[in-house]
């Protein structure tokens, strides 16, 4: 061997060594980092917690944790009405109360962690109140200007002996841009508190929580339903589940017949909380008994990713991971170690465009701050046989979801969003595959006929998922992929039937409404907070 040729091997040994040394130590530095992060975190909150107020920004590191909030200078006993704010649980998210008088309080939303730029979740609870107390809560520091608070949206508010959640009289919500804050945006809201001993919780839009969808998890595979696998698809910085379901008639019932392959996952931005209903209703459905769902089953293998960011949901973010992420900017090349949950998710859709099935759908969920109903974003093809082609699913969405705007639904190739899911995969793919963004609005649907806006609510989220689910059978009947005189469905089933078909009700499982929880909700008629 020449002296060259051992030149060239020695530098491409210590050139791979060096990878691996910068990719040790980024991992390091990245732990270090998270560490830090949370120190400040648990210090901040210890700090917010000794003092009767909030301090200065470093109070925006961490959440409030039991803050009592009393008028300077008093350092008397505490006394009812005094009010006690509190974030310090999973998807909590407020960073500080500055108190302005006796009847009202500025709220500062925390940043995402480890990235400043986002101030949008809130999710907190107040206690120690007073009956008849009156108050205004001021958002003070939102990140985004345009906001559906100037479309009549309002906070959500549920307290202990009321557990539903309930949206605030948009009367009593005005957003406005305030002098007394660098003319930012604020939403201030006025509310007036009923019941001493009930802790009252208000948020941005209805919580689902990762400890909620475990729960909704472990119960399906209690099931133990021949056609449903859960799997660890991988784990968060933070060692959280990625779950991966598949949802197909077992291949045993039929080994020849030919399959397509669907793939769905939600919640990469985790303050977008209706993604995670809309999930929901699309498994309800498919995991349900209609005869529609049976049909899909046998036709379609259903690849479901239900919370691709389990750790910023976890820790009330709304748009980044713990490491301050935007997880739907980096499908181009995400990171093992700083990414793994989309890593993980990528190396699984790589793997099925591979496989001899093909897949042919990928839908990713979202919910979107500005815009009504429900709607999609799809890519830009040349040919125009595939740009057709490519509207025929969110047409029939259309059809089945009376929520679903088709003349919002618009296909782009937007620069800055190269690094999504959409529009990475749509690039991936074959051109026999679709690729889609399905948004839908954190405050309300246009319902066909009217004149005012409907607001959404947990239930009709999960409804506009069944009816993605049902539109997958009108697509693949469109195709002539399912043979519609080898259908086994009733006549009188139709597609609206889906609205009411397929639900799992509220955790009992049979879809019905127990008493106890039509005490619940004839109890939530008086949560009002009337000014």
């Amino acid at each position: 061997m020449d002296h060259s040729q051992e030149r060239t091997e020695s530098l491409q040994a210590e050139k791979r060594d060096n990878c691996v040394a910068v990719a040790t130590l980024s991992q390091r530095c990245a732990l270090v980092c998270c560490a830090k992060m949370e120190r400040k975190m648990e210090e901040n909150m210890r700090d917010v917690d000794a003092g009767s107020e909030a301090g200065g920004e470093d109070a925006l590191v961490g959440n409030v944790n039991k803050l009592m909030v009393t008028p300077p200078g008093y350092t008397g006993v505490p006394r009812k009405g005094h009010l006690v704010f509190d974030a310090c649980f999973e998807s909590g998210n407020l960073g500080r109360v500055d108190y302005i008088s006796e009847f009202e309080f500025d709220l500062f939303i925390r940043p995402d962690t480890c990235n400043p730029r986002f101030r949008v979740w809130f999710n907190f609870t107040v206690e120690n109140v007073r009956e008849t107390q009156r108050v205004i809560f001021n958002i003070v520091n939102f990140s985004k200007t345009k906001s559906l608070y100037r479309d009549g949206m309002s906070p959500v508010v549920k307290s202990t002996s009321r557990p539903k959640w309930q949206r605030l009289p948009t009367k009593n919500v005005y957003y406005y841009r305030c002098p007394d804050h660098r003319r930012n945006y604020v939403m201030s809201f006025a509310f007036c508190f009923d019941r001493e001993d009930d802790v009252y919780q208000f948020a941005y839009c209805y919580p689902y929580t990762y400890t909620r969808l475990q729960h909704y998890l472990d119960s399906l595979e209690r099931r133990n339903l021949d056609y449903l696998q859960r799997e660890q698809l991988g784990l968060s910085v933070q060692q959280r589940r990625l779950d991966l379901l598949t949802i197909t008639s077992p291949a045993q019932q039929n080994p020849e017949k030919v399959k397509k392959l669907v793939v769905l996952t939600a919640r990469v931005h985790p303050g977008e909380s209706p993604a995670s209903f809309i999930c929901q209703g699309v498994i309800d459905f498919l995991v349900s008994q209609h005869p529609v769902a049976q049909t899909l089953r046998d036709h379609v293998i259903f690849k479901i990713v239900p919370m691709l960011n389990p750790d910023g949901v976890y820790l009330g973010n709304y748009r980044c991971s713990l490491m301050g992420f935007d997880l739907n900017r980096h499908w181009q090349e995400p990171s093992p170690w700083a990414h793994p949950t989309l890593h993980a998710v990528k190396q699984l859709i790589v793997q099925l465009s591979q496989d001899p099935v093909g897949l042919e759908f990928y839908i990713d969920v979202h919910a979107h701050s500005t815009m009504m109903n429900g709607f999609m974003y799809g890519n830009v093809f040349e040919e125009e046989e595939r740009v057709q082609r490519q509207a025929v699913f969110p047409r029939l969405l259309c059809q089945n979801a009376p929520d679903f705007s088709f003349s919002n639904t618009s296909f782009n190739r937007d620069v800055v969003k190269a690094g999504t899911g959409r529009r990475f995969l749509g690039g991936l793919l074959d051109d026999t595959s679709y690729c889609y963004t399905l948004e839908v609005s954190f405050y309300s649907y246009m319902a066909a006929g009217s004149t005012s806006p409907v607001p959404y609510t947990e239930d009709t989220y999960m409804k506009l998922g069944r009816n993605v689910a049902r539109t997958f059978l009108d697509y693949y009947r469109h195709n002539n992929f399912i043979d519609d005189n080898k259908l086994q469905i009733p006549n009188h089933i139709n597609s609206m039937e889906v609205l009411s078909q397929g639900r799992q009700g509220n955790g009992n499982g049979n879809g019905r409404t127990s008493g106890s929880e039509r005490g619940a909700e004839r109890k939530n008629q008086s949560i009002t907070g009337e000014y």
